[in-house]
């Protein structure tokens, strides 16, 4: 009785232990989270903080040029840079003769705009919030006109070539530079 026992109690906890381990797809997720990672580009508003340093610290624009205007560094690339290398440029920068070991960090206040057009009661350009999905842009820009088709949403990403055809739900994301056009239905 006690063998049967054990032997059942050793078959649920290897069978909870594989069911885990197959629902956990640890790496996929940090390699994905790592693709996903926001780069920076003209229009983000930033906050540097230099520790220490309080005449470096504030608020700074990535230009049209993709780049900010630094105190004692000039003009510096910021566009296609995630704000973690950013603050590590900037660091690298500063101990080259300016500041002995210093520490920036990087919050991003405003995040470039977006675009919306078409078939909307309001279109234009619209401050992106995280989260942000195409029926919040549409609800941002005073709905649907009569016209819209509300089953199709074409997208262009900040840095694609080309307009994306996607299906309208609730899920569809937008992101910071893009541009969306609601389309007319088709009759």
């Amino acid at each position: 009785m006690l063998v049967s026992r054990t032997i059942v109690t050793g078959i649920f906890l290897l069978g909870a232990v594989t069911g885990c381990a197959g629902s956990r797809p640890l790496p996929d997720m940090a390699i994905s989270s790592a693709e996903g990672a926001y780069t920076l580009g003209a229009g983000d508003k930033l906050r540097i903080t230099v520790y220490g340093e309080e005449k470096l610290t504030g608020e700074y624009l990535v230009d049209g040029s993709g780049a900010i205007a630094f105190p004692l560094l000039g003009a510096i690339k910021a566009k296609g840079l995630t704000p973690p290398l950013l603050a590590q440029v900037i660091t690298d920068a500063l101990k080259n003769g300016y500041i002995d070991n210093p520490s920036v960090a990087i919050d991003v206040l405003n995040f470039r705009p977006y675009y919306i057009l078409g078939e909307v009661n309001k279109p234009g350009e619209y401050p992106f919030v995280e989260g942000l999905t195409v029926f919040s842009a549409v609800a941002k820009s005073e709905g649907f006109t009569y016209r819209a088709d509300e089953k199709r949403v074409v997208i262009r990403h900040k840095n694609g070539d080309a307009e994306i055809l996607y299906r309208l739900d609730g899920m569809t994301p937008v992101q910071p530079g893009d541009t969306i056009r609601v389309l007319e239905r088709r009759f």
